[in-house]
Order: structure tokens, then C-alpha cells, then sequence
């Protein structure tokens, strides 16, 4: 059996989160307030590969100061910089040298994936072929890159957005290939939209002869680039929580189904419906807060209603009149009831923001 080394892209601009990513990695967003970046690394770990590498950007800084030496996944992290998000295939040539001629699992740092790698990685480990790709069957096949298999599920081609509905099984962010793939890369050209493309990469293994292999995800796999995404990846993950009370909950206060207070978050005369979880630090006073919500660190709720969200570390939400739902709310947002007259929505949006006001 081959021992894999572990590739993680945490570089990418994050354009379609913004503003919450205009500053921060995209891949540190959190689920179930753990960043989803955390996720890959410790699935790789639990299917046994502990030498991982992570390509990173202009949000390096966050994401070493975030992951460190790797150590706390069980795993040895270096770092490769990117000079320039040009695509995943572009990845692999930043990581040629740290590659050397090992096989490896290509994991984006912003995929969420239910279940874990271990199976898949076990029989990529166990075979001889040049690549192996993780495919979904989906409803809309023009929105992803899709695999055209043959009867025995080697994969014979890869079409990037069909027009035409090909296959519906999509090729999801994880990616298993030999040292075959290094003496594709140096031939590829770019893309229209300038990127050096893992289809490209891949099917280039294909027509010069490598066997590339396809593996069926059956559990749940999210592209966590939109809001809704997220919150999607938090449901999923929120569903799995068991309750646990670490921090000091008052008698006026009642908690349903499973609630995960974190060690020193105050609950006041409050109501917590679960799944839900409460950060270390964070004090909610006269509140509701329900099902599917992810409340981070060192937050302030008091006065308020809010459901089916995440609220990112030490913000405020105060006297709120009308239920907060589906929503993404960042680090340090200040949300409140202004007393100031006459009444009227005062705003101070940045960039790329979007408010629904009823």
C-alpha cells in the first residue's frame, strides 16, 4: 500500500462570500463553530495522512496563525505559497518540489464533505492507477464538471459545465493522483477565465493512457462558496451534536433537544432550541435562539430572536424587534435597536453586503 501526502488549497479570493471573506480566508468561515478549513485536515488525518501541505494566498497569515504547525490534527503542515490564484492544477505545480514523487488527496480547504475520506483514500492507496475522483450524482449537471464513465467506472472523460446533460455525476473538491500527473502539468494551457484546470490536468492523464478511476460519494458534499451553503454545512453538522452544558445556565432559562453551552457563556432568561451551540465567552440575556444557529466566542445577545444562523466571534446583537433567520453574520458586527428619533433604518454596509428588511 502507498503512503499519500495531503494537499489543501486555502489560497482563493472568496469572492462569492463577501463581504464576510473581504479581509478573512473563506476557508476559515466556521461550521458548527469550527472552521470548515479544520474539517479537511482532520479527515485526512483520520484516513492516515499525516504530511500535509497547504497552499495558501494573500490570507496565508490567518490560515498559519488558525492551523499552526499541525500539530493539533495529529498531522506535520507545511506551507506553499501561491503567487496567484491561476486554478487548482496551477496548485500542483506550486507543490511540485514538496510532492516530490509521492501520490496524494488534493483537498480544497473550502469543501465540506459528511462521512469522511478514509474508504476512498484506503482504495486509491491499495491500487496502482494514476488518479482517482470523488463524483456526485446532482440534480443540475451544467453547474458543475462531470465525468463520462465506462461500464467498469473508469473514467473515459471530463466535461466542464456540459450544455448538454452528459452525466449527473459531478466532480466533487477531492482529488486522488499519482506522480504521473507532474508530466502533464508542464503542457497545460490556460483556460478562458486564465486558470490551469484539474479537468485539463486529469484528462490529460486519461489520453495519454493512465487509468483514472472514479469513487461515489453517497454522504452529503457542499461547496461552502455561498451563505446558504454554510448554513446548509452548519444544519448538517448541528444535527450531529449531543448535548452538553459546560457553562452557567440559569434556573429561568430553558434548553430543548441538543444544546452544546461551551465552558464560561452565560444563558440568562433565555430559551435555546437545539441543535444549537453557544461559544466560550458569549452571554445571551432574555433571548431566543433556535434550531440550526451557531452563536461564536465572546458574543453578546440579549433582546433578540434568531434561528437557522451563524454569528461569528464578538459581535453584538441587541433589542432586535423582528427574528433574525438564515443569515450570516461576521466578527465584531454590531446589530441594534438604534433609539435615536424619528425611527428609521440607519445602515453602515460595506462592500458586497445584502440586508433584507421586512
Amino acid at each position: 500500500m502507498r503512503k499519500l501526502k495531503g494537499l489543501v488549497l486555502a489560497g482563493g479570493k472568496g469572492s462569492r462570500l463577501r463581504p464576510l471573506t473581504a479581509t478573512g480566508a473563506k476557508q476559515l468561515v466556521p461550521v458548527a463553530n469550527k472552521p470548515v478549513l479544520f474539517y479537511a485536515l482532520e479527515q485526512l488525518v483520520e484516513a492516515g495522512i499525516d504530511e500535509i501541505g497547504i497552499v495558501t494566498g494573500d490570507t496565508a497569515a490567518q490560515v498559519e496563525a488558525a492551523v499552526g504547525d499541525g500539530a493539533r490534527f495529529g498531522a506535520n503542515v507545511t506551507y506553499l505559497p501561491q503567487a496567484a490564484p491561476l486554478g487548482l492544477a496551477h496548485a500542483i505545480v506550486t507543490a511540485r518540489g514538496w510532492l516530490g514523487e509521492s501520490a496524494f488527496c488534493m483537498f480544497l480547504g473550502d469543501n465540506f464533505l459528511m462521512g469522511g475520506i478514509a474508504d476512498h483514500t484506503r482504495r486509491f492507496a491499495e491500487a496502482d492507477w494514476a488518479g482517482q475522483i470523488l463524483l456526485k450524482r446532482v440534480a443540475d449537471p451544467a453547474a458543475f464538471g462531470v465525468a463520462v464513465l465506462d461500464g467498469g467506472g473508469r473514467v473515459e472523460r471530463l466535461v466542464e459545465k456540459p450544455r448538454e446533460p452528459l452525466s449527473d455525476l459531478a466532480v466533487i473538491g477531492v482529488y486522488y493522483l499519482g506522480p504521473e500527473v507532474h508530466a502533464v502539468t508542464p503542457h497545460l494551457v490556460p483556460s478562458a477565465r486564465g486558470e490551469l484546470e484539474i479537468t485539463d490536468a486529469i484528462q490529460g492523464l486519461i489520453d495519454a493512457g493512465h487509468e483514472v478511476r472514479s469513487s461515489l460519494v453517497a454522504a452529503e458534499w457542499i461547496d461552502t462558496g455561498k451563505k446558504d451553503d454554510v448554513l446548509e454545512a452548519n444544519r448538517l453538522v448541528l444535527a450531529t451534536l449531543r448535548r452538553r452544558v459546560d457553562g452557567d445556565v440559569d434556573p429561568d432559562t430553558t434548553l430543548v433537544g441538543a444544546v452544546v453551552v461551551e465552558a464560561g457563556a452565560q444563558v440568562r432568561g433565555s430559551t435555546v432550541r437545539g441543535p444549537a451551540i453557544i461559544g466560550a465567552g458569549t452571554k445571551i440575556v432574555d433571548s431566543y435562539v433556535g434550531p440550526f444557529t451557531a452563536i461564536g466566542e465572546d458574543c453578546d445577545l440579549s433582546s433578540c430572536e434568531i434561528e437557522h444562523s451563524i454569528v461569528l466571534d464578538r459581535s453584538t446583537i441587541r433589542g432586535v424587534p423582528q427574528r433574525i433567520a438564515d443569515s450570516l453574520i461576521g466578527r465584531e458586527v454590531v446589530l441594534e435597536r438604534s433609539p435615536l428619533k424619528p425611527q428609521a433604518i440607519r445602515l453602515m454596509l460595506g462592500d458586497h453586503s445584502v440586508v433584507g428588511v421586512v
